[in-house]
């Protein structure tokens, strides 16, 4: 038997390539406050984390222009930013294996829920995830470890150390802390291996192939 019984996955950078999607959205936000941003590497800091707190550290937005940016962000993404990615490749493979191996995949992520189920659908992936997390729309549930807590909470979890949160930035390996869960981190989405090893990831996976040799474990 694995070691990980439960395998918590995060969506965008991890299972799915969402950048193109996301930062379209994010500038069609801005332009709406006027501001017309052409650095991919300050829109892209907006993959990971909450939007509204996204808006107010890397704008200076107050809580209300960072309430009107997630408005103005969801209109466009909403309609064409969604689908605008790809499935990592190999990934659809490693759920295959996950599940045939016994293992149980949930998705735990920022993201609202609502897209979430959508995306994971759209690209066929449904059939895989015992249980789908996200952030709710309202602002009732927002980060990564009330997204996590909910999780475990639903599937009625006793044993934590049977749990591995899976992510690439920060927010999902001090999400998975919070919760007393062991986290891998992955560097080929949006963060870096120093992002993920100061926030205490206890697993790194370079690849896709080097993360099923740690879920098998």
């Amino acid at each position: 038997m694995n070691k990980y019984e439960y395998i918590f996955f995060d969506l965008d950078g991890t299972i799915f390539d969402s950048g193109r999607g996301i930062m379209r959205s994010v500038r069609y936000a801005l332009e709406k406050f006027g501001i017309d941003e052409k650095n991919e590497d300050k829109l892209k800091l907006f993959i990971g984390p909450p939007l509204r707190d996204s808006f107010r550290d890397f704008y200076g937005f107050s809580d209300d222009e960072a309430d009107k940016g997630v408005v103005f962000y969801r209109e466009y993404y909403t309609r064409d930013g969604i689908f605008d990615g790809d499935i990592y490749s190999g990934i659809e493979e490693m759920l295959k294996r996950l599940t045939e191996q016994g293992g149980k995949a949930v998705l735990a992520t920022s993201k609202p829920e609502v897209f979430a189920k959508r995306i994971i659908a759209h690209f066929g992936l449904e059939g895989y995830f015992t249980h789908i997390a996200g952030a709710s729309l309202d602002k009732s549930l927002l980060t990564k470890t009330e997204v996590i807590a909910g999780a475990v909470k639903s599937l009625e979890i006793c044993d934590r150390s049977k749990i591995l949160m899976i992510g690439d930035r920060k927010f999902d390996i001090e999400g998975a802390a919070d919760n007393g869960i062991d986290s891998a981190g992955v560097l080929y989405g949006y963060g870096s291996e120093d992002e993920l090893r100061k926030a205490g990831a206890d697993y790194i996976a370079a690849d896709v192939d080097a993360l099923m040799d740690i879920i098998s474990l």
